[in-house]
């Protein structure tokens, strides 16, 4: 199915389906900006994630700081650092989720390690997601065979539990997870950990299309590792449903934290990425 042809996508919750639907409408992928929470601190990431929804973001990935990262790369591990240095933990991130959602802020997807959801236990972690509002949850280091009940709980409460798709997955992989992903399917453009590139990988146009022939319009496909520009978004219109940008923004939060002016950067980057996807 190509880009532009239409599709209900059933195992996607209410608020992301429109999401991509509706950047789809537009001819173009729905921008998904990464942001680290409690960096700077947690009332600075309120201001962003709304000020990222006014710029355009379809949905907004909040990330959870954890000690102990095996996916992020320096930029993202710095700004880790300093949100826990800050005393920013998952409960301060799904109370800052709870009231963004009051506020009206865009889908929210929660990007965390699985330790900080075991040390909260799975149910306990459940039932705070729920209350928080949130859209989505993914686990960069639990792959749907570990995922016991999690998913399961999670989905029930309307909450999707999205899976990545590596570069090395294999046909018979991508179609498990196909069928066990729910919201998107995460694809990772490139081995190795998150960080800004100048160019995309060669070979990510076909990866793209051989996932979006696997998910047959259960799921929506988005991109991330690596993307970081604008003409990034336009040579991906038409083949991803989504693009997230994690350190290039993350980077440019870092350079203009102390200048006043972070969340009017932040916002006119993201316009940047959504305007470069085309209408």
């Amino acid at each position: 199915m190509s880009a532009a042809g239409t599709t209900t996508w059933p195992q996607c919750a209410p608020r992301l389906r429109a999401c991509f639907a509706a950047a789809r409408a537009r001819g173009r992928p729905a921008v998904i900006p990464y942001v680290t929470a409690g960096d700077p601190d947690l009332e600075t990431t309120r201001r962003l994630v709304l000020a990222l929804g006014e710029a355009g973001a379809g949905a907004v990935e909040l990330g959870v700081p954890f000690s102990d990262p095996i996916a992020d790369g320096p930029v993202i591990q710095r700004a880790t650092e300093r949100a826990l240095r800050g005393g920013t933990n998952l409960r301060a991130v799904l109370e800052l989720a709870a009231h963004l959602r009051s506020e009206g802020a865009p889908p929210l997807v929660l990007f965390t390690y699985y330790n900080p959801i075991h040390r909260m236990g799975d149910a306990d972690f459940v039932s705070a997601a729920t209350d928080a509002g949130l859209d989505g949850v993914l686990v960069t280091d639990l792959p749907p065979e570990e995922g016991g009940d999690l998913g399961p709980a999670l989905a029930a409460a309307g909450i999707d539990l999205v899976h990545l798709v590596a570069p090395t997955s294999g046909a018979p992989r991508v179609a498990m997870i196909c069928r066990e992903g729910r919201g998107f399917l995460y694809v990772i453009s490139r081995t190795g950990v998150t960080g800004s590139r100048d160019l995309l990988p060669d070979g990510l146009v076909d990866d793209l299309r051989r996932v979006r022939e696997a998910a047959a319009g259960r799921l929506p496909v988005a991109v991330g590792f690596g993307l970081s520009r604008p003409e990034h978004v336009r040579s991906l219109s038409g083949v991803a449903d989504g693009v997230v940008v994690g350190s290039a923004l993350v980077g440019l939060i870092e350079e203009h934290a102390d200048r006043g002016d972070v969340v009017e950067a932040a916002a006119a980057f993201c316009r940047s990425l959504v305007q470069a996807g085309g209408d």
